[in-house]
């Protein structure tokens, strides 16, 4: 784990050890983030254009815990955020889908979408061999967990990644490699994403695509927008969040009759090598089905009010507390997985090219498709309104998308990769 055994921790107590202090302190470390990341000008610009928010939201409350201010191991904060705020943040994000405006994108949209999907759950497994035999080293023992987290993030969000956390048992040390691995990794195929939208007027005369439809995807959006904005009131934050913990309370039901359950099933079947006796498992998998179903229904106008703002918040409040778990010295101890990394995003980057040309899809679709798996809600929207402002709600709808079959998706993969290790 990243921090001391227990008689070394008992000898050295944290300067801090008071949950209530600490929080206080995650919460201050969350603000001034947010805060410096909204600046439009000077410093705090260049400075975000270079460091991602996200990355720091993980590795200051790191850096405290590795310097001995807090420790993060004995602290209660993260077992509540795992079980309370996570599933919330999962319904919270999976109800704001709207599956009729993600069908009018066209079929090219939800092709690039799902082939990004696919290039990471393959790409996963071919990154897990060529490693096998660049250097063995790097995918010995429990590698394959640390790249469930990836898998979870790159499909879907920081939600779906720590559920795979707990699913598949990654200690916070793997985990924290693993989270450099993939911000460095995803913000340098951003770049790469960015770089090709500038010219995207010569990708989609390589690729004959017909960009028609983006005009008119923009003016849809417009519309959209201008009739269903509204400033939240006091009742539809209280509908938010009770909706989101009201599920999140369903999903503790629901995983404390099946594990019982599930335990009692005749041992050679087997389903304990397929998490289905570990009560995380059930907590994220019905948060994520009672949020999808709740999309269906009049719950989706609640995203007009902010719920998917509201999920993401409770969200940062999660990746502050995973933060506060790592030990920053050990990110240092095996680079390769820097390799890895980058082997299983040249797959994921070849195939998406590879369809774009094949379907004769325009950039836009290729790019926010990929960016919708690999960053999410927080930098999909970056990369679609780098072809145009009004097309930034377009990354949200697919990154969406994403937190809906992310815990699935990586769930799958983490069991070939538990196979093949």
């Amino acid at each position: 784990m990243s921090v001391a055994d227990p008689a070394a921790a008992a000898a050295s107590p944290p300067l801090i050890a008071n949950d209530a202090i600490v929080l206080g302190l995650l919460a201050a470390i969350l603000a001034l983030v947010f805060w410096t990341s909204a600046r439009e000008t000077g410093f705090w610009k260049k400075f975000y254009g270079i460091v991602p928010a996200l990355l720091l939201c993980y590795f200051l409350p790191a850096l405290l815990n590795s310097a001995g201010i807090i420790d993060g191991e004995t602290s209660a904060l993260y077992p509540m955020a795992r079980d309370y705020l996570l599933p919330t943040a999962l319904v919270l994000l999976c109800v704001a889908i709207d599956f009729g405006a993600i069908l009018r994108l066209g079929p090219k949209a939800l092709i690039m979408f799902f082939v990004g999907t696919v290039g990471v759950m393959v790409g996963a497994l071919l990154a897990f061999l060529a490693m096998g035999v660049l250097h063995p080293e790097t995918v010995s023992g429990d590698t394959w967990r640390g790249m469930t987290t990836v898998a979870g993030s790159w499909i879907g969000g920081g939600a779906n990644q720590a559920a795979m956390k707990e699913v598949y048992e990654v200690d916070s040390t793997l985990f924290g490699q693993f989270v450099a691995v993939d911000v460095i990794v995803a913000n340098v195929w951003m770049a790469v994403l960015l770089f090709l939208a500038a010219r995207s007027e010569a990708f989609d005369r390589w690729t004959g695509a017909d960009t028609s439809a983006i005009a008119d995807l923009k003016q849809r959006i417009a519309d959209y927008q201008a009739q269903h904005s509204r400033i939240p009131s006091l009742t539809d934050l209280m509908l938010v969040v009770g909706v989101g913990l009201a599920a999140t309370g369903l999903s503790h039901a629901i995983a404390d009759a099946m594990v019982p359950w599930i335990q009692s099933l005749p041992a050679e079947w087997k389903l304990q090598d397929y998490s289905l006796d570990k009560k995380f498992f059930w907590i994220t998998l019905s948060a994520t089905t009672i949020g999808l179903g709740l999309s269906f229904t009049r719950a989706r106008t609640l995203e007009s009010a902010g719920a998917s703002k509201v999920g993401s918040l409770m969200l940062y409040v999660l990746v502050a507390t995973i933060g506060m778990q790592m030990d920053l010295g050990a990110l240092l101890e095996r680079p390769w997985l820097f390799v890895l990394g980058l082997i299983w995003i040249a797959f994921h980057g070849g195939l998406m090219l590879l369809t774009a040309k094949l379907i004769r899809a325009p950039l836009f679709f290729m790019a926010v498709g990929s960016q919708a798996n690999i960053g999410g809600a927080a930098s999909a929207p970056v990369v679609a309104s780098a072809f145009h402002p009004a097309l930034a709600p377009v990354g949200v709808l697919l990154a969406v998308l994403g937190y809906a079959v992310g815990t699935y998706a990586a769930y799958w993969t983490g069991q070939m990769l538990m196979r093949m290790a």
